[in-house]
């Protein structure tokens, strides 16, 4: 309101200041005020004719803010200005109203010209205020830029302009850069005129209220856009009303001499990636022209590419290689300033600076010339006149016509090189060519012929708009930069931070997201890494919280909005694409783009002509694709919340009424969708029938995913209007994915089953119950609390008799036949298991693929397999297990087959077949580590470990055994630890480590004892009694060895027993007591009825041969 006081202060009414403030009169709507308004106010008859004299002057002092076409209000950045004219109340004091009045005038048409130069929009003046946006209606990849050049112009022109011998203007101007929402926000009447929302406009008002008279001050974002293009004196950090932390802020105190925009705008630069073959082709050209042959290499590539960093790189290369280089830029605000990459090249290699005099800057001027092999006497003239540096008297006047004199100007300077080339090698670098004018590019036609004879490397880049006519001349090579491939994506994110790891969802996001383009990869990662959302842990930076969506960096978010404003007419098309993803059919957004398929061909068609989208095929059975994922960001961010859910809700009901299957195929787009179109209730639906989808593919990560988003929507909706069902099935898809992404017995598995378990109860819903005991069962099997797993197991068969349920009473027989294995009760574990071939039935098999992780009937055929071999039915077992791997790799499911490899080592490694085991047992590590199976990797390693070790090769083995061992117990598995600690044992042993073995064997029966998981312990006696037969106590290792032998009986684990046996024989054939050891031998071995062409039982076989 400080203007509307400032406005009345100026007519003298100053009295009613806290009048208008208190009906929120501010100057957006003092132009509708009407008497009666004036009247209700309190103003007096005479005070409201001379301010309704005032405000109708007021309309005719300054151009109005130029109004754009209507368009919705946007989400943008923009660079703000705001500049305010010092001491306004003081001038209103000395000068007649009609005088202040004209001065306004002036004032306001000087900041309207520099600012509208500049491309930047004038939005609003308000009194002795001028507010400006630059970055809209239009986006420039350089509007930061714009800004600050507008903001050194007006300085100038305002402090220049003529008001007469009784004032001098003076004005104060701040620029910031942030997000707003500008647009048509309030309807008709003045505040129509693009009204932003956002901090921004806020902290260039405050930051202008600190600039001194004539200065300029630019926040933190500006600094950084705007790199080392100017000077800056640091201001430090301020307070600011408003602002809960101090703002950073600088005063700009003119253009910078820089070398190249390149230097200027990437202060911190990585090392170039992935151009090895074009550094090597610029490198081979450089050997050429000081062997006197000339050349031209045209690097062309879109934005962010690489050109100038290729070009920096020659730059760098070259530095200790005698030579003289020329850089001249091209500027996008220069692009009708004749010869500005040359007058600003020379400027800096005379080494002028600010506070030189015309005197100084003329010497400077004719020693560089002094270097070239033109005539002083015509060239200073020339040169000076270019680069507006009087010569006084010193030189004659030079009576040329404008296109004589450009002729002759041209002609110095291709002289100059010419003089340079004589004396060394010129490296010549021409950069952004896309941007040059006429002149330049006159003068750059002409230095391309000449250089074929001369010793100069030129170096041309532009972006792939610019078309250049020297293309197929003999000493000209073109570079056309492609994106870097995905590897060094991801290398170049690494060298961003340093060495420093990320987390890998947030490499894969910035892989994905920017396509290859060096600048963005780079920018991207910086914008990851200052966001917050990491902590640096030294050698990696981890996440802090779950990852968001990365959002498009303040550095490039100016330059991919200006992609899409230059078709603005079809910016909306793009908005609409932009909601359906990175790619999208022509067939979907016609359907709901809602307009005339004539205008839908043409936005898309100009989308494809402008490289927005690439096209495959033809209509209507195209296909579209955004070039870049950052620019897909930029056109849907533009748009408000509430149109992004007015077009997401009529994807939704375009999908569901016209592309069923789209809707059954891909649940988690629809989702997506509805989320986001506020479908809230819809939305956790199918986030359901994502997770199921993932886990029939198993695909247990992506499952996990979706079904804690489906619960995190329940989480957010108001509880009276949860849909409390939804959430039981998200919890018990949840618990099965869970178990198979992270480990069964994973603390979030836990969580997840009794939060499952107490909705069940409460929804009084027993058909749910099946899912959740099969889960509550795998949990503590996991943890190998089988006694509680077998109690749960029995729970399950109890509810499919009580409900005549036969697939959960199969379910329930099979999880109870695989505890009995554990639990070493091998003939009750075969009786079960046995009773579970109903599972293969197809309805029984549908209805189980809902409650278990694997296939139920392969996994059950992989536990009986097992059990067989180790009652000693060896070929029985073989003959299932394979049946099994072949149905687990027929139904295509990765989970299902990584469960039964696991048997099928385990059963290979019974029966002896070592390279089988090894061989299934690096498939099962491989399956595991591509899905991401923590369970499996375990056990595949253990089986990988165990067979190298039998084939001799232990030190590899017991590598891959400790692996296998920490991998399960980092899984929070117990299972098969007592197992695991026998093979390692047993490695031990093999290299003579007895002591170490002994302490793996003791850790083994603990478990043993604690546990109850007996499937071992056969193994466990045998490889205790092996350890101390080593150690020369035979009477020890006897008593194990019968300890074995019993356990084996016990068990009826026949083929266990014929390793205890064959040992014991052994010993006792060292004893001498041969008759004793053949008859044990034979008793055994005479109790199989198969299997005999198998390993184990052959060796036993030649053993009592032998004995004979």
């Amino acid at each position: 309101m400080q203007q509307i006081a400032d406005w009345l202060n100026i007519l003298g009414l100053g009295q009613y200041a806290q009048r208008f403030a208190e009906n929120d009169i501010d100057p957006s709507v003092l132009r509708d005020l009407t008497d009666y308004d004036l009247e209700k106010l309190g103003v007096s008859l005479g005070h409201r004719k001379k301010m309704l004299r005032a405000i109708a002057e007021l309309a005719e002092t300054g151009p109005r803010p130029v109004r754009t076409p209507w368009t919705a209000a946007e989400r943008r950045q923009l660079s703000v200005m705001f500049a305010d004219l010092v001491g306004s109340t003081a001038l209103s004091t000395r000068l007649d109203a009609e005088d202040l009045r004209e001065i306004i005038g002036k004032y306001h048409r000087c900041c309207a010209e520099q600012i509208e130069k500049s491309g930047g929009f004038v939005a609003r003046y308000m009194g002795d205020g001028v507010l400006a946006y630059f970055g809209y209606p239009r986006a420039d990849e350089d509007d930061a830029e714009r800004a600050v050049c507008a903001g050194l112009a007006l300085v100038a022109a305002v402090a220049g302009l003529d008001v007469g011998p009784s004032a001098r203007l003076r004005v104060r101007v701040g620029i910031a850069t942030g997000l707003v929402i500008v647009g048509d926000l309030i309807g008709d009447g003045a505040s129509q005129e693009h009204g932003v929302v956002g901090e921004t406009p806020n902290l260039a008002s405050r930051l202008q209220a600190l600039a001194e008279p004539d200065t300029m001050v630019i926040d933190g974002s500006t600094r950084r856009l705007v790199g080392g293009l100017f000077e800056y004196f640091a201001l430090g950090s301020v307070s600011i009303t408003g602002f809960s932390d101090p703002v950073p802020v600088w005063r700009v105190i003119g253009a910078n001499a820089v070398d190249s925009r390149f230097e200027a705008l990437r202060i911190a630069r990585t090392p170039l990636l992935g151009r090895d073959e074009e550094i090597e082709l610029l490198m081979r050209r450089w050997q050429q022209i000081k062997r006197g042959d000339g050349s031209v290499v045209l690097i062309s590539g879109e934005p962010g590419i690489g050109k100038s960093r290729l070009a920096e790189t020659v730059l760098e290369r070259l530095s200790d290689d005698p030579h003289i280089r020329l850089r001249r830029f091209c500027s996008p605000h220069h692009q009708d300033s004749a010869l500005f990459p040359t007058i600003s090249q020379l400027e800096r290699a005379a080494g002028f600076r600010r506070d030189d005099t015309d005197r100084q800057r003329l010497d400077k001027l004719e020693a560089l010339l002094a270097e070239s092999d033109a005539d002083l006497s015509e060239a200073v003239p020339l040169i000076a006149d270019l680069l507006s540096v009087p010569i006084g008297n010193g030189y004659p006047p030079l009576s040329l016509t404008p296109q004589k004199r450009k002729e002759k100007t041209l002609g110095v300077l291709l002289a100059q090189l010419e003089g340079l080339a004589a004396r060394r090698p010129v490296l010549m670098v021409f950069e952004d060519v896309h941007w040059i004018d006429p002149t330049s590019l006159d003068l750059l036609d002409r230095i391309v012929d000449r250089v074929a004879t001369l010793r100069v490397l030129l170096i041309i880049t532009f972006r792939p708009e610019f078309a250049p006519a020297w293309i197929g001349r003999s000493h000209v090579a073109l570079i056309s930069l492609s994106r870097l491939p995905h590897r060094q994506r991801a290398e170049m994110i690494m060298r961003v931070t340093g060495g420093k790891a990320l987390p890998q969802e947030i490499v894969e996001g910035i892989v994905d997201r920017t396509d290859g383009i060096p600048l963005f990869i780079e920018e991207l990662t910086k914008a990851v890494i200052e966001s917050g959302m990491l902590a640096d842990a030294g050698d990696r930076f981890d996440a802090r919280g779950p990852v968001p969506r990365l959002a498009i960096p303040t550095s490039l978010h100016a330059s991919l909005l200006a992609r899409l404003d230059r078709l603005a007419p079809v910016r909306e098309m793009a908005q609409i694409g932009a909601a359906l993803g990175r790619s999208f059919s022509h067939e979907l957004i016609s359907a709901v783009a809602a307009m005339p398929q004539q205008q839908v061909d043409g936005a898309l068609a100009q989308l494809v002509t402008a490289e927005l989208v690439f096209q495959r095929g033809t209509p209507p059975d195209a296909e579209y694709t955004f070039k870049h994922a950052l620019v897909q960001d930029a056109a849907y961010s533009t748009m408000l919340r509430g149109r992004r859910q007015q077009i997401h809700a009529r994807v939704v009901t375009t999908l569901e009424s016209q592309f069923s299957e789209i809707v059954a195929a891909q649940p988690q787009l629809m989702a997506h969708h509805c989320t986001e179109a506020g479908f809230n209730e819809k939305a956790v639906g199918y986030r359901l029938k994502a997770g199921q989808q993932a886990v029939a593919r198993s695909a247990m990560t992506e499952a996990v995913a979706q079904l804690l988003k489906g619960l995190e929507l329940l989480a957010n909706m108001p509880e009276e209007s949860r849909p409390v069902q939804h959430e039981l099935d998200l919890q018990i898809a949840l618990g099965r994915a869970l178990m198979a992404a992270r480990g069964y017995s994973a603390p979030a598995v836990a969580d997840t089953l009794v939060r499952a378990r107490a909705l069940a109860e409460r929804l009084d819903r027993p058909d749910r119950l099946a899912p959740l005991l099969y889960s509550q069962w795998g949990f503590h099997m996991v943890r190998a609390e089988h006694e509680l797993a077998v109690s749960l197991a029995e729970q399950m068969e109890k509810l499919g008799e009580t409900r005549k349920d036969q697939a959960t009473l199969l379910l329930g027989h099979y999880i109870h036949g695989a505890s009995c294995y554990f639990r070493g009760e091998f003939v009750t574990a075969r009786r079960l298991l046995e009773l579970c071939d109903g599972l293969r039935d197809p309805a029984a098999r549908a209805i189980c693929a809902t409650i278990a992780v694997a296939d139920p009937h392969a996994a059950s055929l992989g536990h009986l397999a097992l059990t067989l071999a180790l009652l000693g039915h060896i070929d029985q077992g073989r003959a299932r297990v394979d049946e099994a791997l072949s149905e687990a790799r027929s139904l295509d499911h990765p989970f299902t087959v990584a469960f039964v490899l696991s048997k099928v080592c385990a059963v290979e490694a019974t029966a002896g077949l070592s390279h089988d085991a090894r061989r299934h047992a690096e498939e099962l590590v491989a399956l595991s580590n591509e899905h991401g199976f923590p369970l499996w990797l375990g056990v595949g390693l253990l089986q990988h470990g165990r067979s190298l070790t039998t084939l001799g090769q232990v030190q590899d083995g017991q590598a891959l055994l400790a692996r296998g061992l920490s991998v399960l117990r980092a899984a929070g598995a117990v299972v098969h630890t007592p197992r695991a600690l026998c093979f390692l044992a047993e490695a031990h042993a093999k290299v003579g480590h007895l002591q170490e073995g002994q302490n793996c064997l003791a850790e083994a029966a603990q478990l043993i004892e604690t546990t109850r998981e007996r499937c071992g312990e056969i193994e466990l006696h045998r490889l205790r009694a092996d350890m101390m037969n080593a150690r020369g106590d035979q009477a020890a290792a006897e008593q194990n060895y019968h300890q074995a032998l019993a356990v084996a009986e016990r068990q009826s684990a026949k083929t266990f027993g014929l390793r205890a046996a064959t040992s014991l024989a052994r010993l006792w054939l060292n004893q001498g007591k041969c008759t004793e050891a053949r008859d044990l031998l034979a008793l055994v071995y005479g109790s199989f009825t198969e299997g005999f062409h198998t390993p184990v039982l052959r060796d036993v076989k030649a053993l009592l041969d032998q004995l004979a």
